[in-house]
């Protein structure tokens, strides 16, 4: 009965879609970056024989005889594509960074090497980039009391590590806390998300382990397993088939040239992609998993707090057993509304990583309010304050389906899983990537572009981050400025047909190509 349920839970969140843009898309996108390429390559022409001023670092002309530093594809990029461009990221806000924030307004007079303040403010801007998945960015006097006094009684910093005299009776209270609401034995806590994964798996892998890592997973992922000097290699998105091939040649051949048996196998996978918005297939990573005798590493940075009834990510999206992944990690920048991150699962791991991790023995321990923070945000979820256990998870739930929904019909291409709060949505070319971002701005909708190198060149998009903060009438304006500025600038790229009423219509109006009618087989199979 238990796998029954399991095996229903897995098909009704495996619904995700990654339609192909037409052909024509793909063509025009790489002829955008040949053009700026070459446009690039010409201005450089011009500031070697002096016609344009270089604002960047460049060689010395003493030192012509060194390896050079700055002459890299690197630098060309970035002084020739992503200067005149800059404009849309790193903008200066000057308000609490909730559902709606305030922008201090900048202008280039130099086309975007340098920027100067105005003196103006955008007031009201509705921020659909914040990871602020259950509205926890908050300043409500009441709400935070208890930060307050917890900085007035420990301070803001501990200035020691946990090893030394920085290990605080708040530092425990939140670490059985987390354990608690992930359901497993014991956790520990870190002051830095990133540092969580990048400082803590050299201390679980090293030389002679294999990882198998998603070609998807987050640079913190990436990073740690480069500096663990485990072999590394690297398994198709979510394909299983990818996956257990690997693992079935890592067994079989084993470590290079002396094929002795891997010390150790870990898969490395997070539970919710954060640039796709994908959601693991962990019901069959785990069984994959369970079949080779490898291990399981999952972060659910982006996941804890966002998914599952109760908000307890992944494990409770899938209703599987969070014994049966070996590593869990997640952060608190972003459904808590807080910083840092933390790493559960057996007593016997926890135990080891207090002694041998160095983001534990050499990094200052979690700030004191910070971890109230955490703690209060944690009780409001399971409802021990007072409030409804799962309230807000189910506000982001619904956001989450309307918002898709909403964009499906208009004829977007997004990404992703139905149950995920990161919505991509594909803008592929260049130029429609900057026009985008400073059109939405004009309509006071804050927003997030992502290009090349950070996705593959044809595969630009916008990223909106649906929060349980948001209203239904400020996700409503942002549909009717999206749906304009989509008009406006031929961005509904979608072939398929999505029907208004989808509780009269299972599926969706269009014909299913060969690798739709095989993933769907696939999945209802599984």
């Amino acid at each position: 009965m238990s796998s029954m349920r399991n095996g229903v839970a897995f098909r009704q969140h495996s619904q995700e879609s990654f339609e192909q843009a037409p052909m024509y898309v793909a063509v025009l996108t790489y002829l955008g970056f040949g053009i700026v390429t070459l446009f690039g390559y010409f201005r450089d022409f011009l500031r070697a024989v002096g016609l344009e001023k270089c604002h960047l670092a460049q060689e010395r002309q003493e030192q012509k005889d060194f390896v050079p530093l700055y002459q890299d594809f690197e630098n060309f990029y970035t002084r020739n594509l992503y200067m005149r461009v800059r404009d849309n990221w790193n903008r200066p806000i000057c308000s609490l960074p909730g559902p709606v924030f305030d922008l201090m307004e900048r202008v280039s007079d130099d086309y975007n090497w340098t920027f100067r303040l105005t003196g103006k403010t955008i007031h009201d801007v509705i921020n659909m980039g914040s990871y602020n998945y259950l509205g926890f960015a908050e300043n409500n006097a009441d709400f935070l009391k208890t930060v307050a006094d917890t900085a007035c009684q420990y301070g803001v910093g501990v200035c020691s590590t946990r090893q030394e005299i920085g290990n605080l009776s708040i530092h425990e209270e939140l670490e059985q806390l987390v354990a608690n609401f992930i359901g497993v034995e014991s956790s520990m806590v870190f002051g830095m998300g990133f540092a969580t994964n990048s400082m803590n798996i050299p201390a679980l892998v090293g030389k002679g382990c294999l990882i198998l890592s998603d070609e998807l997973n987050h640079t913190s992922l990436i990073l740690g397993a480069r500096l663990s000097g485990a072999t590394i290699r690297v398994f198709k998105h979510n394909n299983m088939h990818s996956l257990e091939k690997m693992l079935r040649e890592a067994i079989c051949t084993g470590q290079p040239r002396t094929h002795r048996p891997w010390r150790k196998i870990l898969i490395m996978v997070e539970g919710i992609f954060s640039m796709e918005g994908s959601v693991v297939r962990l019901p069959e990573v785990i069984a994959l998993k369970k079949k080779y005798k490898a291990y399981l590493y999952l972060d659910e940075a982006h996941s804890i707090g966002a998914v599952g009834s109760t908000g307890r990510g992944v494990t409770e999206l899938f209703g599987v057993n969070p014994a049966d992944v070996d590593v869990m990690m997640g952060t608190f920048t972003k459904s808590f509304g807080a910083a840092g991150g933390y790493i559960a699962g057996k007593k016997e791991l926890v135990d080891y990583l207090r002694s041998r991790s160095h983001s534990a023995v050499y990094a200052p321990s979690m700030s004191p309010p910070v971890a109230e923070q955490i703690i209060r945000a944690m009780k409001c979820i399971m409802g021990h304050d007072g409030s409804t256990e799962g309230e807000r998870i189910q506000q982001l739930a619904e956001n989450t389906k309307y918002f898709r929904a909403r964009l499906k019909e208009m004829g977007f291409i997004i990404y992703g899983n139905d149950s995920s709060p990161v919505v991509p949505i594909l803008l592929y070319m260049p130029g429609k990537v900057v026009a985008f971002s400073r059109a939405m701005l004009e309509r006071r909708i804050g927003v997030v572009v992502v290009g090349f190198p950070a996705t593959p060149i044809t595969e630009a998009r916008a990223r909106f981050c649906v929060s349980a903060a948001h209203t239904r009438a400020m996700l409503d304006q942002v549909l009717h400025h999206l749906d304009e500025v989509g008009n406006a600038l031929c961005l509904k790229f979608s072939r398929r047909k999505y029907s208004p009423r989808p509780e009269l219509f299972d599926e969706t109006d269009f014909e299913l190509d060969t690798a739709d009618v095989t993933q769907d087989t696939y999945t209802t199979q599984c």
